[in-house]
C-alpha cells in the first residue's frame, strides 16, 4: 500500500470583496454625483474589490444618525442581500455613531467611509519606513474613536455564528475596550516619536541639499495625472508607473540636468484627490515638506480627464493647506496626445504660460526644461571673479553647479565670468571684481 502524498496548501482563488457604492448628491455644491461615484469606483478597484451595485441619495445635509436616512439605509441592506455584498463604501466620511447605526441596519457587511478606504489603499502602497509609519498613525487615529463600534460589531458576529465567544475573547467587554484604547493611545505616541526621528534624518538630507544651493523642483498634481511618468521621462528614473490611484506615496527625488548644464533636483510626491481627508494631509506633512520647501512647483494636469478643471481646484485646495501659495508654480498639461487639437488650442489661450507635454511620448519636454531653467535662473548673479590656482575647488564648483560664460587662465589664477545661484555668491565673494548685470 503506497502512502498518499500530501499536497501543500494551495490558494484556489483570491478573495475579492463585493462592494456597493453609496454617494450623496449635493446638487451644485459639489462634483456631479456621476463623477464622484466614478472616482469612488476607481478607489474601490485600486483597493482590490469588485463593484456589484450603487445607491445614491439627494441630500442638502447628512442625516445625523445614518448619514443617508433610515429608509435609504434599508435599501442598501436589501441590495447587499440581493448581491451577496461583503462591503459597503460611502463616498463621504461617517462619524463613529453613524457608522455604528448603519452597521446595525446592514448586518454582516463591512461598512467603510472614504477615509477608511483611502487609508487601506495607502497601507497597500506605502513602501518606505516613513510612509508605513505615516499610514499607521493615520489609521490608529481614525480607529481610536471607533473602537466601541468595532467591539459591538465583533459581538454581533459571534452571536450570529452561534452565540459562543472563542477562547481569549470572553470577559468584560468594557474592561477590554479601555485596555484597547490605552494600547492604541500608547502606540500613537510611539509612532509619533518614530516619525520625529525619521523626519529629523530627512531634514538633515534636505538641509544638505539646501546648503548646496541646488534648485529644487517638486511635481504636484491630482493622483494618476502622470507625475511618475514625467519624472521618468525627464530623468531616466525607474519610478513605479501604474494606472491606479495613489500608485506613488513615498517621495522620489532625482537629479535633473538642464540644457545649460545646471543640476537641479526633481521630486515626485503623493498625488492629491478630491475630498482628501485632512488627517492624511496631517500624517503625510513630513513627506509633503518636499512640496513646502521646493523652489518651483510643477502642477501636472491630466488634460484628457473630463474633470480636469475640478481636479486642479482640488490640488490648489490642498496646496493652500500646505501654505505654499507663494511658491512659483508652472502648469504642466500632460497626456496631450489624448486630447483633440481644438481643445488644446482653447487651453493654450486660457493658460498662455503653461507647458503642454506627453510624458509617455516625450513630447514638449524640451520646452518644459527651458521653462524650469528660466525659473532656476531668476535668482542667479553674474560675477566677474579671479580665482587663485590654490582654490581649484571653486573652479570645480563653478563647472558643476554654475554657468560659465567665459574662462581664461591668467598668471594669477583663473578668470571667470560666471552665473551662480545666490547661495554660492558668498563663496566667490572675496575673489570678485566687478559684478556683471544679471
Amino acid at each position: 500500500m503506497t502512502e498518499a502524498k500530501t499536497k501543500p496548501y494551495e490558494v484556489v482563488h483570491d478573495f475579492r470583496d463585493r462592494a456597493i457604492l453609496v454617494g450623496v448628491d449635493r446638487g451644485q455644491r459639489g462634483w456631479p454625483i456621476e463623477a464622484d461615484l466614478a472616482e469612488l469606483a476607481r478607489l474601490v478597484d485600486t483597493a482590490g474589490a469588485e463593484i456589484v451595485g450603487s445607491v445614491t441619495q439627494r441630500l442638502d445635509r447628512p442625516h445625523p444618525r445614518t448619514f443617508i436616512g433610515a429608509g435609504k439605509a434599508e435599501e442598501v441592506a436589501t441590495l447587499a442581500e440581493q448581491t451577496d455584498a461583503t462591503l459597503v463604501v460611502f463616498d463621504d466620511d461617517l462619524t463613529p455613531s453613524q457608522q455604528a447605526n448603519i452597521e446595525n441596519l446592514v448586518l454582516g457587511v463591512k461598512i467603510l467611509d472614504r477615509t477608511a478606504l483611502i487609508l487601506d489603499i495607502f497601507a497597500l502602497h506605502a513602501k518606505s519606513r516613513e510612509g508605513r509609519l505615516q499610514v499607521e498613525l493615520a489609521q490608529m487615529e481614525y480607529l481610536l474613536p471607533r473602537l466601541r463600534g468595532l467591539w459591538r460589531h465583533f459581538g454581533q458576529a459571534a452571536a450570529a455564528s452561534g452565540g459562543a465567544l472563542g477562547i481569549g475573547t470572553r470577559g468584560p467587554g468594557e474592561t477590554q475596550l479601555e485596555t484597547d484604547r490605552r494600547l492604541a493611545r500608547r502606540r500613537i505616541q510611539e509612532v509619533r516619536r518614530e516619525l520625529k526621528a525619521v523626519a529629523a534624518a530627512r531634514d538633515t538630507q534636505r538641509s544638505s541639499r539646501h546648503r548646496s544651493g541646488v534648485f529644487r523642483v517638486a511635481l504636484v498634481g491630482y493622483t494618476n495625472a502622470g507625475k511618475s511618468t514625467l519624472l521618468n521621462a525627464l530623468t531616466g528614473a525607474d519610478a513605479l508607473v501604474q494606472d491606479k490611484l495613489f500608485a506613488t506615496l513615498d517621495a522620489t527625488t532625482r537629479r535633473l540636468e538642464l540644457p545649460e548644464g545646471r543640476i537641479v533636483t526633481l521630486t515626485d510626491t503623493v498625488g492629491f484627490i478630491n475630498k482628501l481627508p485632512h488627517s492624511l494631509v496631517e500624517a503625510f506633512k513630513s513627506t509633503l515638506d518636499e512640496v513646502r520647501e521646493a523652489d518651483l512647483l510643477l502642477h501636472v494636469i491630466d488634460t484628457s480627464h473630463p474633470m480636469a478643471k475640478a481636479q486642479m481646484a482640488a490640488v490648489s485646495e490642498v496646496l493652500g493647506e500646505l501654505d505654499v501659495a507663494a511658491t512659483p508654480q508652472l502648469l504642466v498639461y500632460n497626456k496631450v496626445d489624448l486630447v483633440e487639437q481644438a481643445e488644446l488650442g482653447q487651453l493654450h489661450r486660457i493658460s498662455p504660460g503653461a507647458v503642454f507635454v506627453s510624458g509617455v511620448h516625450h513630447t514638449g519636454l524640451d520646452e518644459l526644461l527651458d521653462k524650469i531653467a528660466s525659473e532656476a535662473a531668476h535668482g542667479d548673479r553674474t560675477l566677474d571673479v579671479l580665482i587663485p590656482y590654490t582654490r581649484g575647488d571653486l573652479v570645480r564648483l563653478a563647472h558643476e553647479d554654475a554657468r560659465i560664460i567665459s574662462e581664461e587662465h591668467l598668471e594669477d589664477g583663473t578668470h571667470l565670468i560666471v552665473r551662480v545661484p545666490t547661495a554660492y555668491a558668498d563663496a566667490f565673494g572675496e575673489f570678485e571684481g566687478e559684478e556683471e548685470p544679471g
